[in-house]
C-alpha cells in the first residue's frame, strides 16, 4: 500500500499520466462529436487528434522542468526524449499512411467477397504535425495544472 501511495504521489508519473489521459479523453470526445457515436476503443487507441504520445512526453518534460528546474539534467533528458517521440510520431505517419493507401487501393481493385472488404486498414496509425503540436501543448498545459 505504501508503494502505491508513493507512486500516486510522484509528480513525475502523475503529470504525464494525466496529460495522456486528457489527450485520450479529448480524442474520444472529438470523434464522438464528429461521428455522432461514442467509440470507447479510442480511449486506448493510437493516432488521432490530439497526439497522446506528444501530450505524455511534453507533460513529462514540463513536470521535470517544474520539479527539478528547467536547467536540470532531468529536464534536458526529457525534453530531448519529447523531441524524438514527436518527430517520430509525425514522420512515421507519412510513411505508414502512404503504405496504407497503396494496400487499400490494391484490396479494392482485386475481386473480393463482401466479407473481405470489412477488413480495410485502419487509418489512425501516426499523427499529422498539427496533431503532434496540439498534443504537445495539451501535455504542457495539463502538467502545469497538476504540478
Amino acid at each position: 500500500m505504501e508503494i502505491l501511495r508513493q507512486i500516486l504521489g510522484n509528480k513525475m508519473i502523475v503529470g504525464p499520466a494525466a496529460a495522456w489521459l486528457a489527450a485520450q479523453a479529448l480524442k474520444t470526445l472529438l470523434d464522438c462529436a464528429r461521428h455522432r457515436r461514442l467509440n470507447l476503443r479510442l480511449l486506448v487507441a493510437t493516432g488521432g487528434m490530439p497526439s497522446a504520445h506528444s501530450a505524455l512526453v511534453c507533460g513529462l518534460a514540463t513536470t521535470a522542468g517544474v520539479v527539478e528546474g528547467f536547467g536540470s539534467a532531468a529536464f534536458g533528458i526529457t525534453a530531448a526524449l519529447a523531441l524524438v517521440v514527436m518527430y517520430d510520431a509525425a514522420g512515421v505517419r507519412q510513411a505508414v499512411d502512404k503504405q496504407s493507401e497503396i494496400l487499400t487501393h490494391l484490396l479494392t481493385h482485386i475481386p473480393k467477397t463482401p466479407a473481405e472488404f470489412d477488413s480495410f486498414l485502419e487509418g489512425l496509425v501516426g499523427h499529422t504535425r498539427f496533431q503532434v503540436v496540439a498534443g504537445a501543448f495539451l501535455g504542457v498545459f495539463v502538467a502545469m495544472l497538476i504540478v
